[in-house]
């Protein structure tokens, strides 16, 4: 039996509308992760995340990513890497939103904070899985330290490296 669409019923819509970016950098024992915590005066203060941030109209997912670590971490991507793509629902605007997922890998590790944050750290997978809020992002450290394993995406580093 096929689902029938009630007449006036909507849609709801799905959109690639914001990027989730894990910083990394190289260190002797592994990657390193950067955590950012939450601002007071922001959603959900005080929690601990990876750089997020909303694609603008007429940019693409890349760009976005790029563009978010610069303002909220002041460091410039060495490399960006595809990893993944995180749905969820996001009740302000009745849509399912997909949240783009990157790696961003940089050399500089001096944080300047954008006004979202007030803390950064840059931890071990296993610190930043224990502080990050997010289950999806504890699952992403996960997926970089298959993927990733040895400083860059190996075999799959055709497809996953965007420059």
């Amino acid at each position: 039996m096929s689902a029938r669409r009630r007449p006036g019923a909507r849609e709801t819509p799905v959109r690639a509308g914001v990027v989730d970016v894990f910083v990394v950098r190289t260190a002797p024992r592994g990657w390193q992760h950067l955590a950012l915590r939450r601002a007071a005066d922001t959603r959900c203060p005080g929690t601990w995340e990876a750089v997020h941030g909303k694609i603008e109209r007429g940019e693409s997912p890349p760009d976005a990513a790029r563009r978010e670590v610069r303002e909220e971490t002041g460091l410039a991507v060495q490399r960006l890497y595809a990893l993944t793509v995180n749905p969820f629902f996001l009740a302000s605007t009745g849509a399912v939103e997909l949240a783009v997922a990157f790696v961003a890998v940089v050399q500089k590790s001096t944080v300047t904070l954008g006004p979202e944050h007030d803390r950064a750290e840059w931890l071990s997978r296993a610190a930043a899985r224990k502080r990050y809020h997010w289950p999806r992002e504890r699952e992403s450290l996960d997926h970089i330290a298959v993927l990733f394993n040895g400083g860059s995406a190996g075999a799959a580093e055709d497809v996953l490296l965007i420059g």
